[in-house]
């Protein structure tokens, strides 16, 4: 007589859903968790920028890296002062990926339509991102608006 087969484990469905925005998450940590052990401000650490060595001006990434070492480490005020759009990149981020979880975690009573954002809300979004973008790369580039690199 042959042993019965073990039949293999599944996972519940919340917990295979879950694992996309977890893994993301989890990413998003090492991430943050990296450039707060490893000081962006000391040179040597990671490779220069090549748009202000090449051009002498600012991109809105500029100061990204002091920025999230500022809040891996809870100094809001030096993060803001580094660059505030990566800082509010970084909670719209956050945002963005709690409620990916928290919708793939909520139980599914049954097939639901899910209305996406049409075509024009989704070119409102990426026109009203890009606008932001050159705004804040010409402000920071005047005098008034040029945080100094270390």
């Amino acid at each position: 007589m042959c042993a019965p087969r073990a039949v293999p484990r599944r996972l519940p469905r919340p917990l295979v859903r879950a694992a996309p925005p977890l893994t993301a998450l989890a990413c998003a940590v090492a991430a943050f968790g990296y450039v707060g052990a490893v000081d962006p401000g000391v040179p040597g650490r990671y490779p220069a920028c090549p748009v202000p060595v090449l051009t002498g001006l600012y991109c809105p990434g500029c100061g990204g890296l002091r920025s999230a070492h500022a809040v891996a480490h809870g100094d809001l005020v030096t993060a803001l002062e580094a660059n505030a759009l990566a800082v509010a990149g970084y909670a719209v981020g956050g945002v963005l990926l709690a409620g990916w979880l928290l919708r793939a975690l909520r139980p599914r009573p049954g097939p639901r339509r899910a209305r996406l954002p049409g075509r024009r809300g989704r070119r409102w979004a990426a026109g009203a991102v890009c606008g932001a973008l050159v705004v804040f790369t010409v402000a920071r580039n005047l005098p008034f608006g040029v945080v100094p690199m270390p």
